[in-house]
This record gives C-alpha cells, sequence and structure tokens, in this order.
C-alpha cells in the first residue's frame, strides 16, 4: 500500500514538473528553433527581473525592409526605432541573398537579431533582398506572416545615387573607375546590363514577390516624401505594422547644415551618416534626361502594381 503512494506521488511530482516547463516556454514565446536568452534587459526594457514576462530573446523578425538599395532604408530604420515597441538590427544581415550566410540556418540568422522583449516588434533591413530572384521565397520560409516594407524613390536619381556610392568606395580603396556616363550609356542609348539601371527597374522586381505574397503584405514607403516630410510616412508605416502611435512630429527637427532631418528622442539628438547627402557623381543633362526617358514606361508598370503614382522624372 505504501509503495502505491509513493508511486502515485512520484508520477504526480513528474507531472507537474512537465506541465510547468511547458507554460514557461509558451509564455517566453518558444518555438522549434532555440531561442537565444538573456537574463539582462534590452535597451529599451525597463526591468531585470528573471521572470519569463521579462526575459529578453533573439527573435526572428516580424519585418523585414526589403528594399530598395539607396533608397532611405537606413532613414526608415533608424526612424522605425524611435517607437518604444520597435528594436532593429543594426547591421545589414545580407541572410536571403549571400549563400554563405543562408546555409548557416535561421539560428544563425536569429543570432543576428536584437534582444527584445514579448511583444516587441524585431526588423530587418537589407536592400539587397529586393532584387535577389531567390529571397521571396526564402522570406515565405521562414515567416509567411512576416510585413514586408519597401522604399523607393525616383529611379533616376537612386540610379546616380548607386553610382555616387560605389564610386566613393573605390576612391576611398585608391581603386580606378569609369565614370557614370561611360558605364550608363552604350552607342548613346541607355545600356540595360549596367547593374544600376537593372536595380530601378522596381516593376520586374516587385512581380517576383508578389507571385509569394499578398499584395497588403508588402507596405510601400515614398523615400522622397520620407526626407522632405518624415512624420506621415512614419505614421502610415505604424498602422501598417499594428504599432501603437507613439511617434510624433517632435521627434523630427530640420537640420539646415546637413539639409535633412534629424531626430530626436527622450532629449538626444541623432542625424545620419555622412554618406547621406553625399553629392551626386556628375551626368549630364542630356544623359539624365535619356535616363528618365528610359524609365518612363517600367515607372508606369510598377504604379499599376501598386495602385499609386509618384512625382518621378
Amino acid at each position: 500500500m505504501l509503495w502505491t503512494v509513493l508511486l502515485a506521488l512520484l508520477v504526480l511530482l513528474l507531472l507537474q514538473t512537465q506541465l510547468s516547463m511547458c507554460l514557461k516556454e509558451l509564455r517566453t514565446g518558444g518555438s522549434s528553433l532555440p531561442a537565444v536568452s538573456s537574463s539582462s534587459s534590452s535597451p529599451s526594457s525597463t526591468s531585470s527581473s528573471s521572470s519569463p514576462y521579462n526575459t529578453t530573446q533573439q527573435r526572428l523578425p516580424g519585418a523585414i525592409i526589403i528594399g530598395v538599395r539607396k533608397g532611405g532604408t537606413r532613414a526608415l530604420l533608424e526612424m522605425l526605432n524611435l517607437h518604444a515597441d520597435v528594436e532593429v538590427a543594426r547591421a545589414e544581415v545580407h541572410y536571403f541573398n549571400v549563400e554563405e550566410h543562408y546555409r548557416r540556418g535561421l539560428a544563425w540568422y536569429r543570432a543576428q537579431m536584437p534582444f527584445t522583449l514579448p511583444g516587441q516588434l524585431t526588423v530587418e533591413k537589407t536592400p539587397g533582398y529586393f532584387a535577389a530572384p531567390q529571397v521571396p521565397a526564402r522570406v515565405w520560409d521562414m515567416n509567411p506572416a512576416v510585413r514586408l516594407l519597401l522604399i523607393v524613390r525616383d529611379p533616376a536619381e537612386r540610379l546616380v545615387s548607386d553610382y555616387t556610392q560605389v564610386l566613393h568606395n573605390r576612391v576611398t580603396r585608391h581603386k580606378p573607375y569609369q565614370p557614370l556616363e561611360e558605364l550608363l550609356l552604350h552607342k548613346g542609348h541607355i545600356d540595360p546590363a549596367y547593374k544600376a539601371v537593372q536595380r530601378s527597374l522596381y516593376h520586374l522586381h516587385l512581380a517576383r514577390w508578389l507571385e509569394v505574397f499578398p499584395r497588403e503584405q508588402i507596405h510601400v514607403v515614398d523615400g522622397d516624401a520620407l526626407i522632405r516630410d518624415p512624420f506621415p510616412e512614419l505614421r502610415k508605416a505604424e498602422r501598417f505594422l499594428d504599432l501603437p502611435p507613439r511617434i510624433s512630429p517632435n521627434n523630427f527637427y530640420y537640420n539646415t547644415t546637413k539639409g535633412f532631418y534629424c531626430l530626436l528622442s527622450a532629449g538626444h539628438d541623432k542625424c545620419l551618416d555622412e554618406s547621406k547627402g553625399r553629392p551626386h557623381a556628375p551626368l549630364s543633362a542630356q544623359a539624365f534626361r535619356k535616363l528618365c526617358h528610359y524609365f518612363r514606361k517600367p515607372n508606369k508598370l510598377f504604379f499599376e502594381m501598386v495602385g499609386r503614382s509618384f512625382s518621378w522624372c
């Protein structure tokens, strides 16, 4: 009789232990992948309690800024980071578009993310994702419900900015580089093989994303408007991400020296680095007109796809 009672108590104890572990996993947002956790709080948390409700973890992103390159992705990321419920990956991860990274698996990708509290949104940005053909399906496999932000600007201006960055990097490393007009034109016509031209054909890249994701899962941000007046674009992004409205016009001030808006948060100001607003490389007015004419039809197709138009050349 005594052995029966002891055995029943042992079984009950084991069941209670297993139930406790299951409840803890549910409270901390457990998943099939091991989450890296920390007993210390993230920068935005206010408690170092070891309670599961206050445990920070590195979580896969709930939103990704997928592009476009030189469209304002860094500005958008830093502005979203003003929100108390958002934590951002500081570096471009290039997980889905670089084979060496992708082979490392989701555990590696998760390890590149910031520590967040339950309920906070993790945001990653890699502008190279937008134009890489293999990326949409890979992102879907990671999380079919992930929200995607696409920030676009005038494709002709984007192209010149793209070249300017590459030129700056080459000059910094004391390497020669062709003038933009030589790369852009072939026998007096726009060369469609030039990679910077291909990156500006937004409709081709968006079509691949729409083969995988529904249109309502991709939010298009006007990069030119974001620079002119950030707050309206940020409010639209908050709504798309289901975030409570926390960013206000008081979070921005115009820096007359730099010529663009800087950020204010908790009494501290922050401006984007010196590479932003860098003077464009020279391009003749005639070549720029040819570029605008070349993009006229692709732009129209893109406008039809997103259901809105932009004031581009």
